[in-house]
């Protein structure tokens, strides 16, 4: 079936480098690759979920995305409008609620912050209902940030998040530093928001089942590129990367799991994004990569599905399920 939905955000061919210092007056100039040429598209009522290993480039690429950051080079447009970042379309939750609150104005002001001007009576009613969107009792609206728990300051900055009625939020780590019953919490509650709303999501996590809880598409990103993009629900039986492989075994098993939790050990760091490799950038540490890999770089080849890949030899290393594994034992 043809999704008919319209685009929140469309970006191109977009790159984010970083100058660093010069050792030498007259010496050439060096850049980190933070983001390096990537294509990102999320329709209205859907998460894009991005998930890597710390360095890799997502909450630049996310910052990027909602206009925080200047792209050195590619087009972004939001809902087909490329100043929708600047109108309140376009919204943001970042990792820790408390930085993000000011400690001097109550929880109640901290949502208003996003509305229109209205009377005293509007404002508190428009607070109130936002509040009970994110499951907040209204009474704590007269209360400061330190007088709350983590996840209700998270619930907080999500409400505010929402009160402009965007067609864009960024979440990014929004859910890292709560434990895991209020992660639960918090990524239900987004669920039940983007059903209200239509709002599009981008998530970004390490933590790859939190991603693949709230996303309906997730990109794993590596150095700078996205090295698969897959839809969330074939995520699992469809990994063609070898590093998307190696992030899902690092996953703890739980029951109901059809995968062995074995984990694939990746060997050395990754390469330098200042000095970039010729080939993949993942042929150093690839337990698969073959001469081609350290000597031509992959492109990233989509299929009609909207899956992507950028490896020259896809699916050559899997996970093991576990039926096979328990067929093995003696």
């Amino acid at each position: 079936m043809t999704n008919s939905r319209a685009y929140a955000l469309e970006a191109t061919g977009i790159e984010r480098r970083f100058a660093l210092p010069q050792d030498k007056l007259f010496a050439p100039k060096r850049f980190l690759h933070a983001v390096d040429g990537i294509d990102v598209r999320v329709r209205e009522g859907e998460t894009l979920g991005v998930v890597g290993e710390s360095g890799c480039g997502k909450s630049t690429l996310g910052r990027v995305l909602i206009g925080l950051d200047k792209a050195d080079a590619g087009t972004i447009a939001w809902g087909g409008s490329p100043a929708a970042a600047h109108t309140g379309a376009v919204q943001a939750v970042f990792q820790d609620p408390s930085s993000a609150l000011n400690p001097r104005r109550s929880v109640g002001d901290s949502i208003a912050e996003a509305l229109p001007k209205l009377s005293q009576r509007a404002r508190n009613d428009r607070v109130a209902e936002l509040m009970g969107l994110v499951d907040l009792d209204e009474q704590l609206m007269h209360r400061y940030p330190h007088e709350l728990s983590g996840g209700q300051q998270q619930r907080v900055c999500i409400a505010r998040a929402i009160a402009s009625d965007p067609t864009l939020i960024l979440l990014d780590e929004a859910v890292s530093s709560l434990d895991a019953s209020l992660q639960m919490q918090v990524i239900e509650l987004l669920r039940e928001l983007q059903e209200r709303t239509g709002a599009a999501f981008i998530f970004i996590s390490h933590d790859l089942r939190a991603v693949r809880g709230v996303s309906d598409w997730i990109a794993v990103m590596y150095l700078g590129q996205i090295v698969e993009l897959a839809p969330a629900d074939e995520f699992d039986d469809q990994l063609r990367h070898p590093y998307s492989v190696a992030l899902r075994s690092a996953e703890p098993s739980i029951p109901g799991d059809p995968f062995v939790a074995e984990r694939i050990i990746l060997e050395g760091d990754p390469p330098s994004a200042v000095d970039l490799p010729v080939g993949c950038r993942f042929a150093s540490r690839c337990p698969v990569a073959q001469k081609r890999c350290f000597e031509e770089a992959p492109p990233l080849e989509s299929d009609d599905a909207g899956r992507a890949i950028r490896c020259h030899f896809p699916g050559s290393l899997q996970l093991t399920r576990r039926h096979e594994k328990e067929s093995q034992q003696p």
